[in-house]
C-alpha cells in the first residue's frame, strides 16, 4: 500500500462499551471477535505462529500493512526503537489499538483543511510542502509514493476524493487477503496467540502492561468485560492444544456488602506522624511511574501505614476518576546496600480505597515502592469536543490565565506540594521539572525564581508558581503549545481532566519514635517492586499445582479489591501457560485479552495478571484456567 496522510490526522476515540443489556454484550463480544481475528490474520500473514516474535522494523511495518495500516516511519520508530529487539502478539495487539486506521471522513476533512478553495484538488507542490513539513512529517519518498498512484491524469493536481477511495479500498483488501489465508490454512486456524518475552533468570520481572519503547514485554491495558459461556472465533480453546489445566473459581462479593476492618488511624492520635504524597502517571507508552520513598525509623516501634488516592479539590458534580485507582505500597528492608532490599509486608487491609498495614519495625532504613495493578489506570481515549483555553487577553490586552485553567494549576500545586505544608521547595519543585521538561532547576536558577517570583523561606507559594506559568504564557506570546506538553505529562486532557494520572497520599504513624519519610524518586516499577509483588503473592495465595508437573505452580492471592495471579517455573525449561478468562464475570484486567499465553523463563517467576471488578457496586466472579501448552 501507498503512505498516505493518515498519520496526520486524528484518531478517532475508542469507545469502550459497559455491557448494559444482552444485545450489548453481544454485540461487544462481535466487535471484540472481530478485532483479534483480524489481528491473527495479519499477523499470521507474516510470521509463523502467533507466539512467534516481530523481530525487526520491518516485520513491524508488514504486519501493520496487514492490518489495513499505513504507518509512516515515524510511526514504526516510535513503537521500534534503539533499545527494542522485539515485540510479541500482545504488543500488536496493543499497537492497533492505539493506531486506529483513519475513516474517509476524517481524511476528506484533514484534505478539505489544504483545499481552502473547495476544488477537490491539491497541487502536488502544496501536498508535499505539507506533509513533509506538518504534523507527523512524512518523507519525500512517501509522499512521492502517493502522488505516483494517486494522479489519476489531473495534471500535476490531487484528487483527493478519487484517492481516498483507493486508500480505503487497497486497505480492505488487504485486510481481506490476510483473514482469507487464516481461513484456508487449518494449521494457522489452530494456532494460540499471545505470549510474553522471556524474563532473566536473575530477576522476578512483572508484565505490567506497557506498549513501552524502553521496555520489551508489553501488554494492552483494556476492559476484561463479562464472556458468559460464548466463545470468540479467534480465541481456539480445543483442550487437545494442552497437556494439563488448572481453574480457579473465586466470587467475590460487592463493595457494599464485604465487612473488611481496616485498622483507624483515629485511634492513634497519640502516636507520632509523618506524611508525603505522590503521584503515579501514564507514560505515553502506558507504562506507570511514581515516587519512591526512603523511610527512616529511629528505634523499634509499632508502626502504622496507609495510603490512598488524594482527594484534591474539584469543582463540584466533577467526577474524581483517579479516586477509584488501586493503590497498595511494598514494605522493603534496607541492609548493606539499596541494592539488597527485603520484604517485609505490604498494604494488604483495605477498605474503601485506603489500603494499609499494622506491624511492627526494628529501627533502621526501609524502603516504601507504591504500586497500583494498571487496571483502572491506563490509557482509555475519549472524544474531546473543544480543547479547554489556557489564557485569554483581558481588557488591558494583558495576557491572563482562565479560571478553568488556575484551577488546575491549584490541583497540580496540590499534588506536587508532597510534605503538604502550602509551599513549594526546590526538592519538589525538581520532581514537577524532571516530570514535565526532564530537567533539573539548579540553585543559580532557583536563586533566579527567587527574586522574580513569590516566596516564603525559599520555598515557592501558590501565587509564585502561577506567576511562573503566567511567566510561560508570556514567553509564548499566548500560544498555549507549552503549557499543554506540561498538561498532559501531568495527566491532564485537552478537556483539563485528568485522566492519565493519581495523586495519592501515605501516611505513617509510629507509637514509639517520630518517622521520616522522604521522596527520593520518580521513576518506572523496579525489579525490586517486581520481585516483592511476586513474594507477595507466593506467600499469601493458594497455591496449585499442574497435574503432572509439579514443578510449575500457579499462585492466586485474593482480596475485597483484586485478584493475582503468579506462575512459577521450577523446571529446568521454558514454558508457555494459556491463560483463559472468558467465564469470568464483571472483572476488569490489567491484560487487554480475555485469553492469552504467556512464557515463562526456567527457574522464574513471573505476575500472569492482575484482575479487579469493573463495577464495585456488583458481585464479580474470577474465573481463570492456566493450561500448559504442548
Amino acid at each position: 500500500m501507498a503512505s498516505s496522510p493518515e498519520d496526520n490526522t486524528s484518531l478517532s476515540s475508542e469507545k469502550v462499551v459497559h455491557p448494559e443489556s444482552s444485545q450489548a454484550k453481544k454485540s461487544q463480544h462481535a466487535e471484540e471477535a472481530t478485532f483479534y481475528m483480524n489481528c491473527r490474520a495479519a499477523y499470521l500473514a507474516v510470521l509463523k505462529s502467533s507466539l512467534e516474535n516481530i523481530k525487526s522494523k520491518e516485520q513491524l511495518r508488514l504486519v501493520l500493512q496487514q492490518a489495513g495500516r499505513n504507518p509512516s516511519q515515524k510511526t514504526v520508530d516510535k513503537y521500534w526503537t534503539s533499545q527494542t529487539t522485539m515485540l510479541n502478539f500482545d504488543d500488536f495487539c496493543t499497537i492497533l489499538k492505539e493506531e486506529k486506521p483513519a475513516t474517509k471522513t476524517e481524511l476528506l476533512e484533514a484534505f478539505g483543511k489544504i483545499d481552502k478553495d473547495k476544488t477537490g484538488y491539491i497541487l502536488h507542490d502544496e501536498l508535499y510542502r505539507i506533509l513533509t513539513t506538518r504534523g507527523e512529517k512524512m518523507t519525500e519518498d512517501e509522499v512521492n509514493a502517493i502522488i505516483e498512484q494517486a494522479d489519476f491524469n489531473c495534471g500535476g493536481r490531487l484528487d483527493y476524493n478519487k484517492f481516498c477511495d483507493l486508500y480505503m479500498t487497497t486497505r480492505e483488501q488487504c485486510c481481506k487477503a490476510a483473514r482469507e489465508r487464516l481461513e484456508l490454512d487449518s494449521r494457522l486456524k489452530q494456532q494460540q496467540f499471545g505470549n510474553q518475552i522471556e524474563p532473566s533468570s536473575e530477576e522476578v520481572t512483572l508484565p505490567v502492561s506497557k506498549p513501552s519503547p524502553r521496555a520489551l514485554r508489553k501488554t494492552d491495558h483494556k476492559l476484561l468485560t463479562s464472556k458468559g459461556d460464548s466463545r470468540t472465533p479467534s480465541r481456539p480453546s480445543s483442550a487437545q492444544s494442552f497437556k494439563a489445566s488448572i481453574s480457579t473459581t473465586i466470587s467475590m462479593a460487592a463493595r457494599s456488602n464485604r465487612n473488611t476492618k481496616l485498622i483507624e488511624p483515629d485511634t492513634m492520635k497519640e502516636w507520632h506522624c509523618a506524611q508525603s504524597k505522590g503521584c503515579f502517571y501514564l507514560e505515553e507508552d502506558g507504562e506507570i511511574i511514581s515516587h519512591k520513598y526512603r523511610l527512616h525509623v529511629p528505634q523499634r516501634s509499632t508502626v502504622c501505614i496507609t495510603i490512598k488516592p488524594l482527594n484534591i479539590h474539584q469543582e463540584e458534580g466533577i467526577s474524581c476518576h483517579w479516586l477509584s485507582v488501586d493503590t497498595a505500597l511494598y514494605i522493603l528492608k534496607e541492609n548493606e546496600t539499596q541494592e539488597n532490599l527485603q520484604l517485609v509486608s505490604f498494604t494488604e487491609q483495605q477498605n474503601q480505597e485506603v489500603s494499609s498495614w499494622k506491624g511492627e519495625l526494628g529501627s533502621g532504613v526501609y524502603w516504601l515502592l507504591p504500586f497500583t495493578t494498571g487496571c483502572r489506570l491506563k490509557k482509555v481515549k475519549t472524544q474531546i469536543t473543544e480543547e479547554a483555553e489556557l489564557v485569554y487577553r483581558d481588557e488591558d490586552g494583558e495576557l491572563a490565565l482562565t479560571p478553568e485553567f488556575r484551577a488546575a494549576l491549584l490541583d497540580i500545586f496540590e499534588t506536587i506540594d508532597l510534605d503538604g505544608n502550602g509551599l513549594l521547595c526546590l526538592e519538589e519543585y525538581n520532581f514537577f521539572e524532571l516530570r514535565t521538561s526532564g530537567e533539573k532547576c539548579d540553585e543559580e536558577a532557583w536563586a533566579v525564581c527567587k527574586e522574580n517570583f513569590d516566596m516564603r523561606k525559599n520555598e515557592l507559594t501558590r501565587q509564585g508558581f502561577m506567576d511562573l506559568n503566567l511567566m510561560e504564557a508570556n514567553d509564548c506570546e499566548g500560544d498555549p503549545s507549552d503549557l499543554w506538553v506540561t498538561l498532559l505529562s501531568l495527566g491532564y486532557n485537552k478537556a483539563l481532566e485528568m485522566t492519565e494520572a493519581c495523586p495519592f497520599v501515605i501516611d505513617i504513624y509510629a507509637e514509639k519514635c517520630k518517622p521520616r519519610i522522604k521522596a527520593m524518586y520518580l521513576e518506572a516499577g523496579s525489579s525490586q517492586l517486581n520481585r516483592a509483588v511476586c513474594k507477595s503473592v507466593v506467600s499469601k495465595g493458594e497455591a496449585k499445582v499442574l497435574d503432572g508437573y509439579e514443578n510449575i505452580i500457579i499462585y492466586t492471592y485474593s482480596t475485597g479489591g483484586r485478584i493475582t495471579s503468579v506462575i512459577e517455573n521450577k523446571s529446568e525449561n521454558k514454558v508457555i501457560i494459556h491463560v483463559n478468562n472468558e467465564q469470568s464475570k464483571n472483572c476488569l484486567s490489567n491484560r487487554g485479552l480475555t485469553v492469552f499465553a504467556v512464557e515463562v523463563a526456567p527457574k522464574s517467576m513471573m505476575v500472569s495478571q492482575h484482575v479487579m471488578p469493573l463495577n464495585e457496586q456488583e458481585e464479580w466472579l474470577y474465573n481463570c484456567v492456566h493450561s500448559l501448552l504442548r
